[in-house]
């Protein structure tokens, strides 16, 4: 009845923020609308879905905005969004986005995207990088037509951007770790985009030792919110950059290996491989 109760606020709390998030309403607003004091609400929020109120509301207010970005201008989309000058726009979407909103406006416009299909010891990837390094890699299939189909998801992030078949040295130096004596990762440049939860448990997700495993709540620990595993779980399925960042090496606290975007059956390969290489250093 407790977690029914819990859950009945959240829901009553999150309905209150997506009616009137064009009003930007503060904690106490909402924590008033639910009859609580702000202290206990933002404690209750932020235990349940993994972020403070505030960002919510922040991810709420983006989410329309990108859509009236597609057909007005910033000033416009700004203040449509309910904030006070496109200047909190912008501070917006450079803080969750990575992107100024012309530039996410621009779709990737001035961006130039190398990218290439590749070979691994766990299928084909398709692997692209920008001018500062490496920006996507996926697992597909090449015996079918699935090839064309990552290639279009690819496309969809950067609709406006250039895109050009070829090698570079920043995929050079991604794909030598999957070769027999692994590369550094130190010698590996990404150039991604995520809110700030999301880059500090991709960051988490780096320093787990290859040929280790680690939990969902354990990297919530890390993180610093030690309640946050569901959240931390849709942070590790958003990875953008397949292997490189190891989200193969996130298993389920009871021992069960757990899902895997790009299959269970590749995650259990890797972990394997990774392990015999770890094995073989040692001796």
């Amino acid at each position: 009845m407790q977690q029914q109760r819990q859950f009945e606020r959240i829901a009553s709390a999150i309905e209150f923020i997506q009616h009137n998030f064009k009003t930007q309403p503060s904690l106490d607003e909402v924590a008033a609308h639910l009859h609580l004091s702000p202290a206990h609400f933002q404690r209750l929020f932020t235990e349940w879905a993994g972020t403070s109120p505030k960002k919510f509301l922040q991810y709420i207010s983006l989410n329309y905005a990108k859509h009236q970005l597609q057909q007005n201008s910033v000033l416009e989309s700004a203040y449509a969004t309910g904030l006070s000058s496109p200047s909190r726009l912008h501070d917006l979407f450079i803080q969750i986005e990575g992107m100024t909103p012309a530039e996410y406006k621009s779709g990737g416009k001035s961006l130039n995207i190398h990218y290439q299909f590749a070979d691994t010891p766990f299928g084909c990837v398709l692997i692209a990088s920008t001018g500062k390094g490496i920006c996507h890699m996926s697992f597909t299939d090449l015996l079918t037509s699935n090839d064309m189909k990552a290639l279009d998801g690819l496309r969809a992030k950067f609709p406006e951007a250039t895109f050009v078949e070829q090698q570079d040295s920043f995929q050079q130096h991604a794909l030598a770790m999957f070769q027999s004596e692994p590369t550094e990762f130190s010698q590996i440049k990404l150039h991604l985009k995520g809110t700030d939860f999301q880059l500090k448990v991709w960051e988490c997700l780096l320093k787990i030792p290859m040929g280790q495993l680690s939990s969902y709540g354990e990297i919530a620990a890390r993180t610093g919110k030690p309640k946050a595993s569901r959240a931390v779980g849709t942070a590790v399925g958003s990875n953008p950059v397949a292997f490189l960042i190891p989200c193969h090496r996130v298993i389920q606290a009871t021992g069960i290996l757990g899902d895997y975007h790009w299959g269970s059956v590749r995650k259990t390969a890797m972990i394997g491989w990774e392990g015999a290489h770890v094995h073989s250093e040692r001796k």
